[in-house]
């Protein structure tokens, strides 16, 4: 395994999600895929309290509890670094009766998360996607914005994270689905004021969807707050398991229709391209989309997920995968023709 920083923590490149785990993957199974990733290394999990995927009130918050029922966080505690997330604003009113980032909601969640995890602190507490209103979630492009639009203070809701790290109840923070602008107001105001700043973000990154590298990409360097990239293989997409109309069984393109974001004709259309890249050059399709994350620059994890054994092993060996010059100048070639087709 290859470690990279958050803040002075040493983090797995390859960091172990689990929003499938209450859902598609038992306890038992989540429990089975941990214990391999421990041992391969992998020291680095990410949650949040709204998995598993798609969310439902009848599962919410069950991946939490099954991480905290997991042996190990409790005896190998000090080599886990546990992440996890609070909700931004949803329909349906089942969190917190209609979450957002107030200062009491971010405490009231936080210590629900800690409790459920069965655990004294967490080493990364993220907000999951923004309470404004912005392009996010497969979004593109903002025409106009509400005039007179309310959201809770940047001030505010940094405070409430000062006082939890200040509790000893987290220790570092980090963004998700976030644009430009919002990592820069976080920054501003962390400064300005002495507060926590975020160490991380956690946005979409792909072959299918390279956007982060357009704005964001930039802030990461220059300001250190690396991208931990989720939905790295598009859903599965990118293993070119649904070319040709396939549907596998229990995959999650077959349960759930509604994920349709990576597979647009366009994205069929690049995932062609690249599944034959990797299959002309003997390397299997999601290690190369992979292993093509793994080494971004700007990149601290890359967060894969699993709903079998066989995935999870073939996901984490992407480490060993080193691409070519001539694979990567044949990526930015499909890249060129066929630009973030999934955003």
């Amino acid at each position: 395994m290859k470690y990279r920083k958050i803040g002075n923590h040493d983090i797995s490149v390859i960091c172990l999600g689990t929003m499938t785990w209450g859902d598609q993957n038992s306890e038992k199974e989540a429990h089975e895929q941990l214990d391999y990733a421990f041992e391969r290394g992998v020291n680095f999990i990410d949650t949040a309290e709204m998995y598993p995927v798609p969310p439902k009130p009848e599962t919410y918050t069950l991946t939490e509890q099954y991480i905290g029922r997991w042996d190990k966080l409790k005896s190998k505690r000090d080599q886990i670094f546990l992440a996890t997330k609070i909700a931004g604003p949803m329909s349906g009113g089942y969190i917190r009766g209609g979450n957002n980032f107030k200062k009491e909601q971010i405490i009231e969640a936080c210590e629900k998360s800690l409790q459920r995890l069965n655990v004294d602190c967490i080493d990364l507490y993220q907000l999951h996607w923004p309470e404004r209103t912005t392009n996010y979630f497969g979004q593109l492009g903002i025409e106009s914005l509400p005039l007179e639009e309310e959201f809770t203070p940047f001030l505010e809701r940094l405070q409430a994270l000062q006082k939890l790290k200040d509790q000893g109840k987290i220790k570092e923070f980090g963004l998700s689905n976030e644009t430009p602008w919002g990592v820069m107001k976080y920054l501003e105001v962390a400064q300005s004021e002495g507060l926590l700043k975020p160490q991380t973000i956690q946005n979409p990154y792909s072959l299918l969807n390279r956007s982060f590298e357009v704005g964001n990409a930039e802030v990461s360097l220059r300001e250190n707050i690396g991208l931990l990239a989720y939905s790295p293989l598009g859903f599965g997409v990118l293993t070119g398991k649904y070319l040709e109309g396939k549907r596998p069984a229990n995959a999650r393109l077959t349960l759930y229709e509604r994920f349709s974001r990576y597979n647009s004709p366009e994205g069929v259309r690049a995932t062609e391209r690249y599944c034959k890249l990797a299959q002309d050059h003997g390397l299997s399709p999601a290690q190369m989309a992979l292993s093509f994350v793994n080494e971004r620059s700007f990149v601290t994890s890359n967060i894969i997920g699993a709903t079998t054994m066989d995935q999870l092993k073939e996901n984490i060996d992407s480490i060993n995968v080193e691409l070519s010059s001539e694979v990567l100048e044949e990526i930015n070639k499909i890249h060129q023709v066929l630009s973030n087709p999934s955003p």
